[in-house]
Protein backbone atom coordinates (compact mmCIF):
# COMPACT_ATOMS: atom_id res chain seq x y z
CA UNK A 1 0.00 0.00 0.00
CA UNK A 2 1.32 3.41 -1.04
CA UNK A 3 0.68 6.42 1.25
CA UNK A 4 0.47 9.60 -0.86
CA UNK A 5 -0.28 11.96 2.05
CA UNK A 6 3.00 13.89 1.89
CA UNK A 7 2.25 14.92 -1.69
CA UNK A 8 -1.08 16.66 -0.99
CA UNK A 9 -1.52 20.22 -2.27
CA UNK A 10 -4.19 22.74 -1.25
CA UNK A 11 -5.99 24.02 -4.35
CA UNK A 12 -8.65 26.24 -2.74
CA UNK A 13 -10.38 26.73 0.60
CA UNK A 14 -13.04 28.76 2.42
CA UNK A 15 -16.01 26.64 1.35
CA UNK A 16 -18.97 25.81 3.59
CA UNK A 17 -19.50 22.11 2.82
CA UNK A 18 -18.35 20.64 -0.49
CA UNK A 19 -19.68 17.52 -2.21
CA UNK A 20 -20.34 15.89 -5.60
CA UNK A 21 -17.15 16.81 -7.55
CA UNK A 22 -17.08 16.40 -11.33
CA UNK A 23 -14.29 17.08 -13.82
CA UNK A 24 -15.90 18.72 -16.84
CA UNK A 25 -14.35 20.55 -19.81
CA UNK A 26 -11.10 21.45 -18.08
CA UNK A 27 -12.59 22.55 -14.76
CA UNK A 28 -13.44 21.05 -11.40
CA UNK A 29 -17.10 21.43 -10.52
CA UNK A 30 -18.60 20.66 -7.10
CA UNK A 31 -21.57 21.44 -4.87
CA UNK A 32 -21.18 23.66 -1.83
CA UNK A 33 -24.13 22.43 0.20
CA UNK A 34 -23.66 24.99 2.95
CA UNK A 35 -23.58 27.95 0.55
CA UNK A 36 -26.24 26.54 -1.83
CA UNK A 37 -23.95 26.91 -4.82
CA UNK A 38 -22.43 24.84 -7.59
CA UNK A 39 -18.88 26.06 -8.14
CA UNK A 40 -16.34 25.63 -10.95
CA UNK A 41 -12.62 26.02 -10.31
CA UNK A 42 -9.92 26.49 -12.92
CA UNK A 43 -6.87 24.19 -12.62
CA UNK A 44 -5.07 26.93 -10.65
CA UNK A 45 -7.87 27.03 -8.06
CA UNK A 46 -9.49 30.28 -9.14
CA UNK A 47 -13.28 30.39 -9.13
CA UNK A 48 -14.45 30.37 -12.75
CA UNK A 49 -18.21 30.04 -12.31
CA UNK A 50 -20.87 30.00 -9.60
CA UNK A 51 -24.41 28.73 -10.06
CA UNK A 52 -27.04 29.41 -7.40
CA UNK A 53 -28.62 26.14 -6.24
CA UNK A 54 -31.77 27.03 -4.25
CA UNK A 55 -32.13 23.54 -2.79
CA UNK A 56 -31.78 22.12 0.70
CA UNK A 57 -29.06 19.66 1.61
CA UNK A 58 -28.31 17.36 -0.20
CA UNK A 59 -27.99 18.36 -3.85
CA UNK A 60 -25.72 16.37 -6.15
CA UNK A 61 -25.33 16.76 -9.90
CA UNK A 62 -23.90 15.29 -13.07
CA UNK A 63 -23.53 16.38 -16.67
CA UNK A 64 -25.85 15.04 -19.35
CA UNK A 65 -24.25 14.13 -22.70
CA UNK A 66 -26.24 16.97 -24.30
CA UNK A 67 -24.33 19.49 -22.18
CA UNK A 68 -27.05 20.32 -19.65
CA UNK A 69 -26.66 19.89 -15.92
CA UNK A 70 -28.98 17.63 -13.90
CA UNK A 71 -29.20 18.47 -10.20
CA UNK A 72 -30.88 16.32 -7.55
CA UNK A 73 -32.96 18.44 -5.19
CA UNK A 74 -32.78 15.70 -2.59
CA UNK A 75 -35.34 16.79 -0.04
CA UNK A 76 -37.81 17.90 -2.70
CA UNK A 77 -37.54 14.52 -4.51
CA UNK A 78 -36.97 16.31 -7.81
CA UNK A 79 -34.28 16.31 -10.47
CA UNK A 80 -33.84 19.75 -11.97
CA UNK A 81 -32.28 20.67 -15.29
CA UNK A 82 -29.98 23.67 -15.68
CA UNK A 83 -29.19 24.93 -19.14
CA UNK A 84 -27.52 28.20 -19.97
CA UNK A 85 -28.33 31.08 -17.62
CA UNK A 86 -32.01 30.22 -17.22
CA UNK A 87 -33.68 29.13 -13.97
CA UNK A 88 -33.83 25.44 -12.96
CA UNK A 89 -36.56 23.48 -14.73
CA UNK A 90 -38.02 20.26 -13.36
CA UNK A 91 -36.74 17.27 -15.31
CA UNK A 92 -38.08 14.38 -13.21
CA UNK A 93 -40.29 13.81 -10.16
CA UNK A 94 -39.07 11.05 -7.80
CA UNK A 95 -41.69 11.53 -5.09
CA UNK A 96 -43.85 8.57 -6.19
CA UNK A 97 -40.89 6.23 -5.63
CA UNK A 98 -39.65 7.53 -2.28
CA UNK A 99 -40.28 10.45 0.05
CA UNK A 100 -36.88 9.93 1.70
CA UNK A 101 -34.13 12.36 0.68
CA UNK A 102 -32.49 11.46 -2.63
CA UNK A 103 -28.73 11.75 -2.81
CA UNK A 104 -26.23 10.82 -5.52
CA UNK A 105 -26.70 10.91 -9.30
CA UNK A 106 -24.61 9.43 -12.09
CA UNK A 107 -25.36 9.59 -15.81
CA UNK A 108 -24.22 7.00 -18.36
CA UNK A 109 -23.06 7.59 -21.92
CA UNK A 110 -26.62 7.07 -23.22
CA UNK A 111 -27.98 9.87 -21.05
CA UNK A 112 -29.71 7.61 -18.52
CA UNK A 113 -29.51 8.96 -14.96
CA UNK A 114 -29.30 6.80 -11.83
CA UNK A 115 -30.29 8.37 -8.49
CA UNK A 116 -30.21 6.73 -5.06
CA UNK A 117 -31.97 7.00 -1.70
CA UNK A 118 -32.06 4.72 1.35
CA UNK A 119 -34.91 2.68 -0.08
CA UNK A 120 -34.55 2.93 -3.85
CA UNK A 121 -32.39 3.40 -6.91
CA UNK A 122 -34.30 5.15 -9.66
CA UNK A 123 -33.62 5.23 -13.39
CA UNK A 124 -34.48 8.40 -15.29
CA UNK A 125 -34.56 8.07 -19.06
CA UNK A 126 -33.21 10.83 -21.33
CA UNK A 127 -36.84 11.91 -21.79
CA UNK A 128 -37.45 12.23 -18.03
CA UNK A 129 -39.46 9.05 -17.42
CA UNK A 130 -38.82 7.54 -13.98
CA UNK A 131 -38.94 4.03 -12.56
CA UNK A 132 -37.54 2.18 -9.56
CA UNK A 133 -34.96 -0.41 -10.61
CA UNK A 134 -33.49 -1.59 -7.28
CA UNK A 135 -33.70 -1.21 -3.54
CA UNK A 136 -31.42 1.37 -1.96
CA UNK A 137 -28.75 0.49 0.57
CA UNK A 138 -27.28 1.11 3.99
CA UNK A 139 -26.85 4.87 3.63
CA UNK A 140 -26.09 4.86 -0.11
CA UNK A 141 -23.65 7.49 -1.29
CA UNK A 142 -21.36 7.85 -4.31
CA UNK A 143 -21.98 6.00 -7.56
CA UNK A 144 -19.87 5.35 -10.64
CA UNK A 145 -20.40 3.48 -13.90
CA UNK A 146 -17.69 1.13 -15.15
CA UNK A 147 -17.35 0.62 -18.88
CA UNK A 148 -19.78 3.39 -19.79
CA UNK A 149 -22.95 1.32 -19.51
CA UNK A 150 -21.98 -2.09 -18.08
CA UNK A 151 -21.63 -1.98 -14.28
CA UNK A 152 -22.97 0.40 -11.64
CA UNK A 153 -20.91 0.70 -8.44
CA UNK A 154 -22.40 2.26 -5.31
CA UNK A 155 -20.87 3.14 -1.95
CA UNK A 156 -22.87 2.04 1.09
CA UNK A 157 -21.47 4.15 3.91
CA UNK A 158 -23.13 2.36 6.83
CA UNK A 159 -22.66 -1.00 5.14
CA UNK A 160 -18.90 -0.39 4.81
CA UNK A 161 -18.90 -1.80 1.30
CA UNK A 162 -19.01 -1.08 -2.42
CA UNK A 163 -21.98 -2.73 -4.10
CA UNK A 164 -22.07 -3.64 -7.80
CA UNK A 165 -24.92 -4.18 -10.26
CA UNK A 166 -24.95 -5.31 -13.87
CA UNK A 167 -26.66 -2.76 -16.14
CA UNK A 168 -29.03 -4.41 -18.60
CA UNK A 169 -29.71 -3.16 -22.12
CA UNK A 170 -32.83 -1.28 -20.97
CA UNK A 171 -30.98 0.34 -18.06
CA UNK A 172 -32.35 -2.02 -15.40
CA UNK A 173 -30.03 -3.34 -12.69
CA UNK A 174 -29.41 -7.01 -11.94
CA UNK A 175 -27.00 -9.35 -10.13
CA UNK A 176 -26.57 -7.22 -7.00
CA UNK A 177 -23.34 -8.20 -5.24
CA UNK A 178 -20.59 -6.96 -2.93
CA UNK A 179 -17.72 -5.60 -5.01
CA UNK A 180 -15.55 -4.90 -1.97
CA UNK A 181 -15.93 -5.08 1.79
CA UNK A 182 -14.15 -2.22 3.57
CA UNK A 183 -12.80 -1.27 6.96
CA UNK A 184 -13.82 2.34 6.29
CA UNK A 185 -17.01 4.23 5.48
CA UNK A 186 -17.19 5.07 1.76
CA UNK A 187 -18.80 8.29 0.60
CA UNK A 188 -18.00 9.73 -2.85
CA UNK A 189 -16.21 7.43 -5.33
CA UNK A 190 -14.48 7.48 -8.71
CA UNK A 191 -12.88 4.93 -11.06
CA UNK A 192 -9.55 4.84 -12.89
CA UNK A 193 -8.36 3.15 -16.10
CA UNK A 194 -6.95 0.19 -14.18
CA UNK A 195 -10.39 -0.69 -12.84
CA UNK A 196 -9.47 0.48 -9.34
CA UNK A 197 -11.77 2.67 -7.27
CA UNK A 198 -11.04 5.65 -5.03
CA UNK A 199 -13.43 6.26 -2.12
CA UNK A 200 -13.61 9.17 0.31
CA UNK A 201 -14.05 8.38 4.01
CA UNK A 202 -15.37 11.09 6.33
CA UNK A 203 -14.75 9.63 9.84
CA UNK A 204 -11.33 8.23 8.93
CA UNK A 205 -10.30 11.49 7.21
CA UNK A 206 -8.93 9.66 4.19
CA UNK A 207 -9.26 8.77 0.53
CA UNK A 208 -8.42 5.17 -0.31
CA UNK A 209 -7.79 3.41 -3.62
CA UNK A 210 -8.84 -0.24 -3.80
CA UNK A 211 -9.29 -2.97 -6.36
CA UNK A 212 -12.26 -5.36 -6.59
CA UNK A 213 -12.27 -7.50 -3.47
CA UNK A 214 -11.06 -4.66 -1.26
CA UNK A 215 -7.25 -4.78 -1.49
CA UNK A 216 -5.90 -1.34 -0.59
CA UNK A 217 -3.51 0.07 -3.21
CA UNK A 218 -3.04 3.72 -2.22
CA UNK A 219 -4.25 6.08 0.49
CA UNK A 220 -4.27 9.76 1.41
CA UNK A 221 -4.82 11.00 4.98
CA UNK A 222 -5.64 14.59 5.95
CA UNK A 223 -6.82 16.55 8.99
CA UNK A 224 -10.57 16.67 8.21
CA UNK A 225 -13.35 14.58 6.73
CA UNK A 226 -13.02 13.53 3.09
CA UNK A 227 -16.51 13.70 1.57
CA UNK A 228 -15.82 12.90 -2.07
CA UNK A 229 -13.12 12.66 -4.71
CA UNK A 230 -12.78 12.67 -8.47
CA UNK A 231 -9.99 12.14 -10.98
CA UNK A 232 -9.34 14.88 -13.50
CA UNK A 233 -6.80 17.43 -14.63
CA UNK A 234 -5.09 17.83 -18.00
CA UNK A 235 -3.94 14.20 -18.08
CA UNK A 236 -6.72 12.77 -15.93
CA UNK A 237 -4.29 11.69 -13.22
CA UNK A 238 -4.96 14.31 -10.54
CA UNK A 239 -7.13 13.25 -7.61
CA UNK A 240 -9.29 16.13 -6.38
CA UNK A 241 -10.43 15.71 -2.77
CA UNK A 242 -13.40 17.56 -1.28
CA UNK A 243 -12.89 17.89 2.48
CA UNK A 244 -14.54 19.64 5.42
CA UNK A 245 -14.28 19.47 9.21
CA UNK A 246 -16.92 17.07 10.52
CA UNK A 247 -18.47 16.92 13.98
CA UNK A 248 -21.73 15.09 13.30
CA UNK A 249 -25.10 15.80 11.71
CA UNK A 250 -26.21 18.03 14.58
CA UNK A 251 -23.26 20.37 13.92
CA UNK A 252 -23.75 20.86 10.16
CA UNK A 253 -24.92 24.47 10.41
CA UNK A 254 -22.03 25.42 12.70
CA UNK A 255 -19.43 23.73 10.49
CA UNK A 256 -20.87 25.39 7.38
CA UNK A 257 -20.61 28.80 9.04
CA UNK A 258 -16.96 28.14 9.89
CA UNK A 259 -16.17 27.49 6.19
CA UNK A 260 -13.55 24.81 6.77
CA UNK A 261 -14.13 23.32 3.32
CA UNK A 262 -11.09 22.65 1.15
CA UNK A 263 -10.27 21.28 -2.28
CA UNK A 264 -7.02 19.31 -2.17
CA UNK A 265 -5.09 17.58 -4.95
CA UNK A 266 -2.61 14.74 -5.20
CA UNK A 267 -1.04 12.99 -8.19
CA UNK A 268 -2.66 9.59 -8.74
CA UNK A 269 -0.90 6.51 -10.09
CA UNK A 270 -3.57 5.89 -12.76
CA UNK A 271 -5.75 8.37 -14.68
CA UNK A 272 -9.54 8.57 -14.73
CA UNK A 273 -11.55 5.89 -16.46
CA UNK A 274 -11.59 6.60 -20.18
CA UNK A 275 -15.38 6.74 -20.40
CA UNK A 276 -15.55 10.02 -18.45
CA UNK A 277 -12.80 11.84 -20.35
CA UNK A 278 -13.99 15.00 -22.06
CA UNK A 279 -17.22 15.29 -20.08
Amino acid sequence: MNDLSKHIRLLADGFAMGESPRWHQGRLWFSDWGAQEIIALDPDGKRAATIAAPFGLPFCFDWHPDGSLLVVAGREARVMRLEGSGPPVQFADLSAISQNPWNEIVIDTQGRAYVNSVDAIALITPEGAVRKIADGGRFPNGMAIDGGTSTLLMAESHGQCITAFDIEADGSLSHRRIWAELSGYPDGICLDVEGALWYADVPNQACVRIRAGGEVLDSVHIDRGCFSCVLGGADGDTLFIIATAWRGMDQIAKVAAERTGQVLTVAARAPMAAVVRGR
